[in-house]
């Protein structure tokens, strides 16, 4: 029989340095999918970057959230865009992952992607694929929480992309 989890050291929050890694820290035992989110810049260049605060928030109406540091150069592309993507990577995608976490000026150079609604990118071979309009934001903390009311979907059958403890992670059956 498992044993119930205990945490091995119970920390008062701090806004130290130490505070914010042994928060990361204890996040991170929470695995994740990974997704890249994807839209059109105002002047129709295509952004993205790799999110894994990607979270479900209801069924009926259909909305999703996810977040952006207040820090990142997309906030204001990700701001103004009528419309983003949500591209639900497949665990053979870990390049996709990692080329999307990296600044960069062209992201998507030699990518075969499709355009979705409001030209959002849609970036092949994902396991789904969320197109939602950009319904609200609102502030939280260092970051801004997009919420996004998905207008159309697709899934593929490949397993999913997985982060836990700092690494990419996939499933065993």
């Amino acid at each position: 029989m498992n044993k119930p989890c205990e945490p091995q050291t119970v920390s008062p929050w701090s806004s130290a340095e130490d505070g914010h890694r042994a928060l990361r820290d204890a996040l991170g035992a929470f695995a994740t999918g990974v997704t890249v989110v994807s839209a059109l810049d105002p002047d129709g260049r295509a952004v993205g970057l790799t999110v894994n605060s990607f979270n479900t928030v209801s069924l009926d109406p259909p909305l999703i959230l996810w977040s952006l540091s207040l820090a990142s150069p997309n906030l204001a592309a990700f701001r103004a865009a009528n419309h983003f993507a949500v591209n639900v990577l497949a665990a053979g995608q870990q390049e996709i992952a990692e080329r999307f976490a990296r600044r960069s000026s062209d992201k998507f150079a030699g990518i075969d992607w499709r355009e979705g609604l409001g030209g959002a990118p849609l970036l092949p071979g994902c396991c789904a694929v969320l197109e939602c309009r950009n319904e609200l934001q609102h502030g939280g903390g260092d970051h801004l929480v997009f919420i996004g009311r998905v207008e159309r979907f697709g899934r593929g059958n490949a397993e999913p992309l997985l982060f836990h403890g700092g690494r990419y992670r996939f499933l065993r059956g």
